[in-house]
């Protein structure tokens, strides 16, 4: 009998801890941020988030800037000298970090540390001494992937398509003819080149992997992450990353609300007749167009789908939770092809020498 009762209260305690682990994971997921699918939709603190470029004269010529969101008031400020990464910025943590309040009513954000005083505002971004002279002004700058509207090439099979094509069987559409997250191609898929385009939401308040994640499962079983990684140092769980597997040469990830590009060269593993692996599957993958993997070799499967087999395999959109569109997907299975042809995109955006004077 006291054996019993110590079991069955054991029992008691452990269901006790798991109802406790729940509400506290619900309440979690209550006290989530906003999640914003429309600039229109995301106020003044959108407009100052993004990226800025610009010279800055006494500090040695062109800077990039990248301002992120990290709550409903606050930005981080990455000052980074060079440019933006993949366009002259070539380190993986800023050259200068600051951390800018909101004010809302004014629609712009300050901050300072001991030499400069930094002021946002939805267009420019001005660089100060502590005495009020200007240093340089950087302006805000729209990236766009270069392969971004890139079309179906002839021999290779569109996937999903706008309002045209849809080969997700379980695929939902969300806001007028986006594929949303969840679902698997109808298409199996062995050697083959891939071009998807992604849009990652805003959540100001929300952080890591609760801020923008899915992920592009190439077979269903060699994740590259998708997430809102704007302004992160680019690890193998960041966009881009190929998760728990390798980290991207340059995180390359825009801001939110931006339409990205995946272009992947995916070479499947090789089976024996008996099932047994020869060779590791290799991938090559560009993001907005610049080179983040080149020729990896995959050793083993990522977690959260399928396992490692020698049978094609579906593309699979990760749901994480995350309102995460999709558009313009279409694989190439022609073993001769090399990669998606790039959409021809306009110049870069240049530093230039903003003369103007800066106006609070």
């Amino acid at each position: 009998m006291v054996l019993s009762q110590r079991f069955f209260a054991r029992r008691a305690i452990l269901v006790c801890s798991w109802l406790c682990m729940l509400l506290l994971l619900s309440s979690l997921k209550l006290s989530a941020g906003e999640t914003y699918t429309s600039p229109e939709d995301a106020g003044t603190l959108f407009k100052i988030q993004g990226e800025y470029l610009g010279v800055i004269e006494a500090w040695g010529g062109n800077w990039g800037a990248q301002v992120i969101a990290t709550s409903d008031k606050t930005v981080e400020v990455h000052l980074l000298e060079g440019g933006l990464p993949g366009e002259g910025f070539e380190d993986r943590d800023p050259t200068r970090k600051f951390t800018a309040s909101m004010d809302a009513a004014s629609e712009k954000a300050t901050s300072k540390d001991d030499t400069v005083s930094i002021i946002i505002k939805p267009d420019t971004l001005g660089v100060f001494r502590l005495d009020g002279k200007l240093l340089g002004t950087l302006t805000k700058v729209i990236r766009e992937s270069s392969t971004l509207g890139a079309k179906c090439p002839e021999g290779s099979k569109v996937l999903f398509a706008e309002n045209e094509e849809n080969t997700f069987a379980d695929g939902k559409i969300v806001e007028g003819g986006l594929l949303s997250v969840g679902c698997t191609s109808s298409e199996l898929l062995s050697d083959h080149t891939l071009h998807i385009e992604f849009r990652t939401p805003f959540q100001p308040s929300d952080s890591g992997q609760g801020r923008g994640n899915s992920g592009v499962y190439v077979q269903g079983r060699y994740e590259v992450q998708v997430l809102d990684s704007f302004g992160l140092r680019g690890e193998n769980n960041e966009c881009g990353g190929i998760y728990t597997i390798a980290t991207p040469k340059v995180n390359m990830c825009y801001p939110p609300l931006s339409w990205q590009t995946y272009d992947i060269v995916f070479q499947a593993a090789k089976y024996t007749p008996a099932g047994q692996k020869m060779t590791n599957a290799r991938i090559t993958v560009r993001h907005n167009g610049i080179l983040i993997h080149d020729d990896v070799e995959l050793p083993k499967g990522t977690p959260g789908k399928d396992p490692e087999s020698e049978k094609p395999g579906a593309l699979y959109l990760q749901d994480h939770g995350n309102p995460v569109a999709f558009r313009n997907i279409w694989v190439n299975t022609n073993p001769n092809s090399s990669r998606p042809t790039p959409s021809v995109s306009g110049p870069k955006p240049q530093p230039t020498l903003n003369t103007q004077p800066f106006i609070e």
